[in-house]
């Protein structure tokens, strides 16, 4: 049973972080920048999925039951965001600065992964 500061920080956390990701995911629908960039990256026919797969990863990540599950899909997405700009010089603070945030989330709100590693 979660303490309820740690639900409040969790559900808090989650917060922030879905809808940052919610905006990641709309700038890819809707901003030409992004398009342009994911031109330049050679995925521009891959756009919109990964729009897609952000928006259901972060769902997941959301709701209590399958925040572990969306843990998990951020976690790829993160990493292949991360792999993407390091492969063209690019900065990814940013990417992994979401990755962690995750990962702190999924501890707050899930503290037996914790247990499982004792």
């Amino acid at each position: 049973m979660l303490s309820r500061n740690r639900k409040i920080a969790g559900w808090v956390l989650a917060g922030l972080i879905a809808a940052m990701l919610l905006f990641s995911s709309y700038a890819k629908f809707m901003m030409p920048e992004m398009a342009a960039n994911f031109e330049r990256w050679g995925l521009g026919n891959w756009r919109i999925i990964v729009a897609c797969g952000e928006i259901i990863a972060t769902l997941l990540f959301l709701f209590p039951r399958t925040n572990i599950y969306g843990v998990l899909l951020l976690s790829a997405h993160m990493g292949g965001a991360i792999i993407v700009h390091m492969s063209h010089a690019e900065p990814f603070i940013i990417q992994l600065a979401i990755l962690v945030l995750v990962w702190v989330t999924g501890f707050v709100r899930n503290p037996f992964i914790l247990a499982t590693l004792k």
